[in-house]
């Protein structure tokens, strides 16, 4: 980043402090000499496998696995999110379970909580290439290093990636990238859709906020320090949709609502309520902690099209303008330069209901600009989950990646089905 450019950004003040995009990039200088604590492994990951906890300098909760007879393949894990509270200990647990399969399969696992919950792309970034040194610090040097990134992990990795994935000599850091269901469209692209879902949802229901809170602008999610809870969110949309209600506890008036709305921003019935609890609480803390106040979005030239009168809704509908200060600020933690420093394999659920698949177009077309799409492949799935994947394409995915840093040659998209049968692996479900 030009140094000019990097002073005018630190000189807008807290709001990127606390994005850390003024603080040092070196995040592994120095690591805390305390050991590894033991502690009990997820039963997913197989018996002979020892686990550990670990509390990094910045505050980060680290879970390590190390099978018995490690034969020094790594994977760094970057976790999905941004997740809302402060990080705990065990709360990396939860992610060496979900792909246990890794473990199971002979990798060497380790995934950090980050320092703090809520937004915060590059910190997280920095985070995730501290964990990786401080596994080579108590463990020894790995023969062959992952870095994996799931979901808002995909674009934390991604990060990662472009930050910290060369040593001063140029050699890389990581020999190979993984990301599954990623948001690598980057951060300034990848909400926007929500904040349109809090506009059209607001315009038919009108209680997000309700007639009695507090007025506030909707790409705020929230205002600062409200303490609404999810409940609170579901009780509204409930009340407004009936989602959930049968039909005939559903009255006509719950019904339209409910129509128009998934008309007008294309959801499913069964994804409303994520997408609104993102719209509410992640935006809330990217707003007020991490852009200081200012607004990121924006839908003053957007056409809304769905609904039973789309003259009333588009005169009706609140509008509201991006401050560009905000939207330099979130584009510059978050969006990718596509300038990839190692071997990169995405995998997207075709029906992914919460990062949608176009995320990937996005993305092929960032690293094409950067010149980058030698490094670049990219293949997809029929799966309709979106925070797990089946183990066979996890597996089918690692072992094309490891061919292709091995050999030398990019793996063919349209193999991949073929290959996971050859591995004997079942469901196969990749689609060209």
């Amino acid at each position: 980043m030009p140094k000019d450019f990097r002073a005018a950004l630190c000189g807008l003040g807290v709001a990127l402090a606390v994005l850390a995009a003024c603080a040092p990039v070196g995040a592994s200088a120095s690591l805390p000499q305390d050991a590894p604590t033991p502690i009990d492994c997820p039963r997913s990951v197989g018996p002979d496998v020892r686990c550990y906890t670990l509390r990094d300098e910045a505050g980060a909760w680290l879970v390590m696995a190390v099978p018995q007879g490690w034969t020094g393949r790594l994977i760094v894990h970057a976790h999905g999110g941004p997740r809302m509270g402060a990080p705990e200990a065990d709360d990396g647990l939860a992610d060496l379970d979900r792909f246990a399969v890794m473990v199971r399969r002979g990798y060497a696992w380790v995934g950090s909580t980050y320092r703090r919950g809520g937004y915060g792309v590059r910190s997280a970034a920095e985070d995730v290439e501290r964990s990786r040194s401080l596994f080579a610090a108590h463990f020894g040097a790995p023969a062959l290093t992952l870095l994996h990134g799931q979901s808002w992990g995909g674009n934390v990795a991604a990060k990662a990636a472009e930050l910290h994935g060369r040593n001063p000599d140029g050699t890389t850091v990581y020999d190979g990238v993984l990301l599954t269901n990623g948001v690598v469209n980057g951060g300034s692209r990848a909400y926007q859709f929500r904040a349109d879902l809090r506009a059209v949802y607001q315009y038919f229901c009108r209680n997000h906020p309700g007639p009695s809170d507090p007025r506030y602008p909707l790409w705020q999610g929230l205002p600062a320090g409200a303490t609404m809870t999810r409940a609170e969110l579901r009780r509204r949309v409930v009340a407004c949709t009936g989602i959930g209600l049968s039909a005939r506890d559903r009255t006509a008036a719950q019904s339209r609502a409910k129509r128009q709305i998934l008309a007008v921003t294309g959801l499913r019935e069964d994804e409303l309520i994520d997408h609104l609890n993102w719209a509410t609480f992640t935006f809330q803390d990217l707003v007020h902690l991490r852009l200081g106040g200012r607004n990121p979005f924006d839908n003053t030239a957007r056409v809304y099209t769905g609904s039973d009168d789309d003259a009333a809704l588009n005169a009706g509908i609140e509008r509201f303008a991006a401050d560009p200060e905000a939207v330099a600020l979130l584009a510059f933690d978050a969006d990718l330069t596509g300038d990839l420093p190692s071997p990169t394999l995405t995998v997207h659920a075709l029906h992914d209901p919460t990062v949608f698949h176009s995320a990937e177009a996005v993305y092929a077309e960032t690293v094409r600009a950067a010149g980058r799409s030698d490094l670049l492949v990219q293949v997809t799935t029929d799966e309709s989950d979106h925070s797990r994947l089946e183990d066979s394409t996890y597996l089918t995915a690692l072992d094309a990646l490891e061919g292709w840093i091995e050999t030398g040659r990019r793996p063919d998209p349209t193999a991949f089905q073929a290959r996971c049968r050859a591995l004997s692996l079942t469901p196969c479900r990749f689609v060209d």
